[in-house]
């Protein structure tokens, strides 16, 4: 944790300075600005269309009765997105459109998912958790997947 709050608080602000000052060299300090802010209007455009997409999708996926996951995460890929677009600087802002923007977004959400799906696998065992190395024989070394990829259900 310690070393995320570094790279957040310290290599993040250094790397942006750093492109912002190597852009402004080579299109000049007003395009620079220019540039900064365009995208940031943009961005926030975007963010305000893509946020009530999934909202309307989440809904949807609500009232028909299916477990929102894709609306979930693509909710919070939108929130991330938008708090990186609002950051100045062009890292923050490839990084945020890349969350933001839905082609990629899909890339994020399928990729996201797809972790929390071996995150969210169960290991059940009967009894006292068993040593680290091979589970027990028999019933109680079975595996349980939690699901978390809505498509496939009706």
């Amino acid at each position: 944790m310690p070393l995320l709050l570094v790279v957040a608080f310290i290599v993040v602000p250094l790397v942006e300075l750093a492109v912002i000052l190597q852009v402004g060299d080579l299109i000049g300090l007003w395009w620079t600005i220019a540039l900064l802010l365009t995208v940031s209007v943009a961005g926030s455009w975007l963010i305000r269309r893509e946020g009530t997409r999934t909202w309307t999708a989440f809904r949807d996926a609500l009232a028909r009765g299916r477990p929102p996951a894709v609306e979930v995460v693509d909710g919070a890929l939108v929130l991330v997105g938008g708090a990186l677009l609002l950051t100045p600087g062009f890292v923050t802002d490839i990084a945020g459109l890349s969350l933001v923007f839905p082609p990629t977004r899909a890339l994020w959400n399928r990729l996201i998912r797809r972790r929390a799906t071996s995150l969210l696998t169960l290991r059940v065992f009967g009894g006292p958790r068993p040593p680290r190395g091979r589970p027990p024989a028999g019933d109680a070394g079975r595996v349980d997947v939690i699901d978390v990829d809505s498509r496939e259900q009706p």
